[in-house]
């Protein structure tokens, strides 16, 4: 059976890359003299795969990676000594056996900030409910399948629940969107906006992803 990490990643770290973080995990699970098991052939290397691969730039606290941890080493040791061979800003939270396929993984709870540091229109938060309350949004997503480099998708029907709360000068967008085949990543939210209101274009956003569900809603560990 394989084993699982939950983990966080915040601050500095969330400008690390995919393949980059791949990277700092073999490297620290070496420091950390924590032996995992690792792939087969003639280069073999340390296998750790991370489910949703997170867009650079985004902050979580709900990243999961999956690895095989070899006998002689406790799942409760294993946080600890593997955060303190992290980078500023990765934090492990949790090891335990991966008991759930992940392909049960159905939802991702995202949180989107927009930010008007000069005070927030009133208009937005009238405008974003007619986007989000609207029965079709297509939207261009790019593709390296496709011939065009990019697919048409409908946002609306891969979003199962949303809130909105604004302030002075913030919008906030609280939402559920699906996880994977096909996933829907919040950029897309952000982007349809500002093309149907570019008044209303914000002066920085930020997407945090708050928690991964499976179809009933319930955190997927």
């Amino acid at each position: 059976m394989a084993d699982r990490l939950l983990f966080s990643k915040t601050g500095r770290a969330k400008y690390i890359s995919h393949l980059d973080l791949m990277r700092t995990f073999q490297r620290a699970f070496a420091r950390a003299k924590i032996p995992i098991k690792h792939t087969e052939g003639f280069n073999p290397h340390p296998f750790v795969s991370i489910a949703l691969p997170l867009s650079v730039g985004y902050s979580s606290q709900c990243e999961i990676l999956e690895f095989g941890l070899m006998e002689g080493t406790g799942r409760e040791e294993v946080p600890g000594r593997l955060t303190a061979a992290m980078p500023e800003g990765i934090v492990v939270h949790q090891c335990y056996p991966a008991q759930r396929k992940l392909k049960e993984l159905a939802y991702v709870n995202y949180i989107m900030n927009m930010e008007y540091p000069a005070g927030r229109p009133q208009e937005t938060e009238s405008a974003m409910r007619e986007l989000l309350g609207r029965d079709s949004l297509i939207m261009q997503k790019k593709s390296n399948k496709a011939k065009k480099g990019y697919t048409e998708v409908d946002l609306i029907p891969l979003i199962r629940g949303w809130n909105l709360e604004c302030q002075s000068d913030t919008m906030t967008l609280d939402a559920v969107l699906s996880a994977q085949n096909p996933g829907l990543n919040p950029e897309l939210i952000h982007s349809a906006f500002c093309q149907e209101y570019p008044q209303f274009r914000p002066d920085m956003v930020t997407f945090h992803r708050r928690e991964v569900l499976d179809k009933d809603g319930t955190p997927f560990r």
